[in-house]
């Protein structure tokens, strides 16, 4: 297989097939007696309670024709739902399980983190776990002396580095074994979901520490997780898989779209037929009928180009007062903003209305970007204020065209102010 000079893993017509149902029952006695149910018609004896039976020769896919190019200093992360196959494709390329088909190239050394405490002895300390997996790794004892200071520093494990690993927790677990691959000298590292086990504080402290050695010291990430903030954080590429074929690999964003049913993406007009982009609410005295961005052909905002819009609804009951909140969020569904306008129509019931807002996003920084309108008002002035129609909307998307400045990090934030000034007094 020809691979890149810059590319790791390569990966060609990948699959890997598993046979339904259960194999085996564990002991003779009991396979047998399966067997002669089988064989008369009856009900397997030993079948679990409310288990589905499968026909014979029924197989499962699990990684479906999969060709994937992995170079090297990449950080990618793979997402999906439960079921899509990225643990059993993180398995084939850890080489802890063979493909049914296909191939698997490589340059470089592995370091994985499948399942807590992979790679672990039980029975062994944490220091002679650390020893075990860089013997594994091909190093020798005196490159992991060089090393372990460092590893069980930022285990934070050092009181029980010496207890044998059966006795820890689950997080020490993950602390123990982060550090491990994450230290040791491999120039591949493919962690699965395993830390989200880990502490909040330790989490972004390991996202810290992939970034850094994919950015300073060029090794390639793995990653697969649903926490889409931190694929977001780490990743500068991202695979969606589902029902174990790509579906998508590229930017991260429009992958964490994919992934999340983003599908009113590319609207630039939308009619509420039926309540799909709704929240209920406690009362519901008008139904907004439709959204339109105003002379665009495109979502793409750029510089100070400012969003201008057109929403029409219909009054369920008199309004007296009318304010609208208008929410953006970012592609985790995450709020970053809002612009609230208050009182600003009154209509009786029965009537349509058609308002046409601006909002101005130059502050907000390169990224995509999701619209939510949630109309609120109160009966009167000695009651709250009660939400009375939340729908979500149109998406837009940021860009700047400058080429003269330092391009902005979305690790930095959703909102770009303006400069830092400098307050001197005289010297």
């Amino acid at each position: 297989m020809m691979m890149d000079k810059n590319c790791v893993i390569k990966t060609e017509h990948l699959q890997k097939e598993y046979k339904l149902g259960v194999i085996g029952t564990g002991t003779l006695r009991n396979d047998v007696q399966s067997w002669i149910a089988r064989k008369r018609g009856k009900e397997d004896p030993n079948r679990r309670i409310g288990s589905k039976e499968y026909e014979k020769g029924d197989y499962f896919l699990a990684v479906d024709d999969i060709n994937l190019e992995i170079f090297r200093g990449e950080r990618v992360g793979i997402i999906g739902a439960n079921g899509a196959g990225k643990s059993t494709l993180l398995k084939l390329l850890s080489r802890i399980t063979s493909p049914t088909d296909g191939s698997i190239a490589y340059r470089g050394r592995i370091a994985s983190m499948l399942e807590v405490g992979t790679g672990f002895h039980p029975e062994l300390t944490g220091r002679e776990n650390v020893y075990l997996n860089g013997a594994i790794l091909g190093m020798t004892r005196a490159e992991v002396d060089k090393k372990i200071d460092k590893i069980i520093e930022f285990s934070e494990c050092e009181k029980f580095i010496d207890t044998p690993v059966k006795r820890y927790s689950s997080g020490m677990f993950v602390k123990l074994a982060f550090a491990v691959a994450s230290h040791l000298d491999a120039e591949i590292m493919i962690m699965d979901e395993v830390l989200a086990v880990g502490d909040m504080k330790f989490q972004k402290k390991c996202i810290s520490k992939m970034r850094e050695l994919a950015v300073d010291e060029n090794r390639t990430v793995l990653y697969v997780s649903h926490n889409m903030g931190t694929i977001q954080d780490l990743c500068n590429r991202c695979i969606v898989l589902d029902h174990g074929k790509k579906v998508y690999d590229g930017d991260v964003d429009e992958a964490i779209k994919l992934y999340m049913g983003g599908d009113n993406d590319e609207f630039f007009a939308y009619e509420y037929v039926d309540d799909r982009y709704k929240n209920p609410v406690k009362r519901h005295d008008l139904n907004l009928k439709s959204v339109k961005y105003i002379g665009r052909t495109t979502n793409m905002f750029y510089d100070k180009e400012p969003l201008q819009f057109e929403l029409s609804w219909e009054n369920l009951e008199d309004i007296p007062s009318l304010s609208l909140r208008i929410e953006v969020q970012d592609a985790r569904r995450i709020p970053i903003t809002s612009y609230i306008i208050e009182d600003f129509y009154s209509g009786k019931k029965g009537e349509t209305h058609t308002e046409q807002f601006t909002l101005d996003i130059s502050k907000i920084t390169t990224g995509r970007y999701i619209t939510r309108y949630v109309f609120f008002n109160r009966r009167n002035e000695n009651v709250a204020f009660d939400d009375i129609e939340d729908s979500a909307g149109l998406a837009f998307r940021r860009k700047y065209s400058e080429t003269n400045k330092r391009s902005w990090n979305r690790l930095w934030g959703s909102i770009r102010l303006g400069d830092a000034g400098l307050i001197r007094g005289d010297r």
